[in-house]
């Protein structure tokens, strides 16, 4: 076998046949929903600490003309601009998912902000990268995507947010990453494999979004916040001060100013 059957019958380059525009529409029928834009820049909280946060303030308001089957769409503001945000849709197909229907409900950014695992050691946890390319070591960007090491962002949303950052306050480290979809299968042999290709942290969804962006032409932007060891020291998984959402949060509303000042 030269190739995995996984691969097999992909053809990246062919029309789908079920588009999500239609499962929103039939969606919309049974839940009897009007429809609604969703607001310009959509957020996706794979872990749910940000929309838990959000909720408890106060400060989120379920959208009751948000579709989807799977998942609640909240709405907040941060730094006076409304975003939308979507919590725990963790793991590559379920965060395309909700990509492709916050895209087909009138999203024009999207950023999404997931926990990920420490693979340098020169830094101490917790921090934030943002993610440039991600190892597809998953299975959902091969649908997208030609098969390939890689998924890329694209560079002129990449160079806005580098600009935008280089003085951030929680600071950013650019850099890549290794899309997994197997959180519990971290060998160390793969992990110094990754290391070697100077892959700075493990996540779980970068690389399909990557993909979905590129296949679709749609800005996405993927960040990720290193909170942890992967379990290997005692009192690992802290994020900081109210489980890191008031750094999370403040960065998601500079990129989001930072891409809404380019279009201008």
């Amino acid at each position: 076998m030269t190739t995995p059957p996984i691969l097999d019958n992909k053809r990246p380059s062919a029309p789908t046949v079920f588009e999500p525009a239609a499962l929103l529409r039939e969606a919309r029928r049974q839940k009897r929903l009007t429809e609604a834009p969703t607001p310009a820049v959509c957020v996706l909280d794979p872990d749910g600490d940000i929309v838990r946060r959000l909720k408890q303030e106060g400060r989120a308001k379920r959208d009751q003309s948000w579709p989807c089957y799977h998942t609640d769409l909240y709405r907040f503001h941060e730094q006076e601009i409304e975003l939308g945000i979507v919590g725990c849709a963790v793991g590559a197909p379920f965060a395309v998912l909700i990509a492709e229907e916050l895209f087909a409900c009138g999203c024009q950014l999207l950023v999404s902000m997931t926990s990920a695992g420490q693979l340098v050691e020169h830094l101490t946890p917790p921090y934030f990268v943002l993610i440039d390319h991600a190892a597809r070591d998953e299975g959902t960007s091969y649908h997208y995507m030609p098969p390939a090491e890689f998924s890329v962002a694209a560079p002129k949303l990449i160079d806005v947010m580098v600009r935008a950052l280089q003085t951030s306050d929680p600071p950013v480290v650019r850099g890549g990453t290794w899309t997994t979809d197997a959180p519990f299968r971290e060998t160390a042999e793969a992990i110094t494999a990754m290391r070697e290709k100077g892959l700075i942290a493990v996540e779980m969804e970068a690389a399909a979004l990557y993909a979905f962006a590129s296949a679709r032409a749609k800005p996405v932007l993927c960040f990720a916040h290193v909170t942890n060891q992967m379990g290997r020291i005692e009192g690992d998984f802290e994020k900081g001060a109210a489980d890191g959402t008031s750094d999370a949060l403040a960065l998601i509303g500079n990129a989001a100013q930072a891409w809404l000042s380019s279009r201008r």
